[in-house]
């Protein structure tokens, strides 16, 4: 498509407290804008705790129990409790001096939804953003085909099995030990917890901590594929052509305009509901970079795409940005060229001089 950019995503404008309890509650928060994490947690507890307990009653495991509390979750749920597992890694929800309840998410939610307590925070802050996908990054994308359901296997299950030897051995190589010990601690007692309880009831435990943590495993690494499909060979480093943004797509409304993955990798902390704004703003800046930007579909259908090589389906959601009049055939060669294996040596610093500053 061409023309100027009409963004349906959310704002700040789609934020309001609807109600006393949330008016109240906005005295707990750092930013208003983050109500509707709030909200999200309080319908989490309220439908998946009792609903998981009452599995764990004597009688109550058959399958498809099971099943429907696991469809339940991954339906409503899922995708969006992630996706402010990632908000709030990035920005603590609650305030200082409430600090103790930014434990919540990760360690009370976290279990349900297949997140080991802190390792997503270790992989995610301690070592995806400073690594901006290059070498250094354990996730990163580079050294694959990323149009290979092959290479997108053997990506996945290297993450799958090594990842928590490889980050521990990376933390080491950067003397933070502390962060090191918080992932494994929190990876520790997910596991105790969960062999605990798989003595208790195998069933239950199964549909409600086993099978979201394969579930979210899964997901993860198809997101972050998605997420970087597309790099510049000559300028791995640089935000704008590392990573893609999605734009009016449903996921947004659902994930906190999680699709703006570039103008996330730019700005690490800048909040949700800016980023529609800030491509708005800064849309010459992304067209003078070559930015790939897609409308109307997401990171996992990006995957899905490649992994079919349906490159014809891309180019229809391709955003011709600025001047920018390519044909569908130049738009096909271009993202071909994009998806092919990246190898370099590995330099220091982590993020290489291309990359446009990274701010904090």
């Amino acid at each position: 498509m061409a023309g100027a950019l009409v963004l349906t995503d959310p704002t700040a404008e789609t934020v309001t407290p609807a109600r006393w309890y949330e008016r109240w509650a906005l005295r707990l928060i750092n930013d208003h804008r983050d109500l509707p994490f709030l909200r999200l947690s309080v319908a989490a507890v309220a439908v998946l705790v009792p609903s998981a307990i009452w599995l764990y009653w004597p009688g109550n495991d058959r399958w498809w129990l099971g099943l429907a509390y696991f469809l339940v979750n991954f339906t409503v749920f899922f995708d969006r409790y992630i996706l402010m597992l990632h908000n709030t890694s990035h920005r603590p929800l609650f305030k200082r001096q409430y600090k103790v309840l930014n434990r919540f998410i990760p360690w009370v939610l976290g279990p349900m939804f297949g997140q080991t307590p802190d390792t997503y925070y270790a992989h995610h802050m301690g070592m995806h953003h400073p690594e901006n996908n290059l070498e250094e990054d354990l996730s990163s994308t580079m050294h694959y085909r990323r149009d290979s359901l092959l290479h997108w296997l053997v990506y996945f299950l290297r993450f799958f099995l090594l990842i928590h030897i490889e980050i521990g051995r990376y933390f080491k190589r950067r003397h933070r030990l502390k962060l090191r010990r918080r992932m494994y601690v929190g990876e520790l007692s997910w596991w105790a917890l969960v062999v605990v309880l798989m003595v208790v009831n195998w069933r239950a435990t199964m549909w409600v901590f086993v099978a979201p943590f394969i579930t979210a495993r899964v997901l993860m690494m198809v997101g972050n594929w998605g997420q970087h499909a597309f790099i510049d060979a000559e300028q791995p480093g640089n935000c704008y052509l590392n990573s893609i943004t999605c734009i009016n797509a449903r996921y947004n409304r659902r994930c906190f305009n999680d699709g703006y993955h570039i103008g996330h990798h730019i700005k690490a902390n800048r909040h949700w509901t800016e980023l529609p704004g800030d491509l708005l703003a800064t849309q010459a800046e992304y067209a003078k970079q070559g930015a790939i930007v897609f409308e109307g579909i997401d990171f996992f259908l990006v995957w899905l795409f490649l992994m079919l090589k349906r490159y014809d389906w891309l180019a229809r959601c391709y955003v011709q940005l600025g001047d920018e009049n390519k044909s569908r055939d130049q738009i096909i060669a271009l993202l071909k060229r994009r998806t092919q294996p990246i190898h370099r040596a590995v330099t220091s610093p982590s993020v290489s001089p291309d990359t446009p500053a990274l701010q904090s």
